[in-house]
């Protein structure tokens, strides 16, 4: 999966997550469950690249 398809798959997960969130009265615990669940599963295909800090970072800090 690309960096692209990927962002594009975890954008459609967080706007249906508060889609879900915010129209509580008329969402079903399923919902609420779907939306969670496709949340979790687009961050866990995320890239790991994404997910580290820079290099420089961590140099940045420890020096402080």
């Amino acid at each position: 999966m690309t960096a692209e398809e990927q962002i594009t798959k975890m954008k459609k997960a967080i706007n249906q997550a508060l889609k879900v969130l915010g129209d509580r009265f008329g969402s079903t615990e399923g919902d609420v469950e779907r939306a969670i669940d496709e949340l979790k599963a687009s961050m866990l295909t995320a890239p790991a690249a994404v997910a580290q800090p820079p290099q420089g970072a961590a140099a940045v800090t420890a020096g402080v």
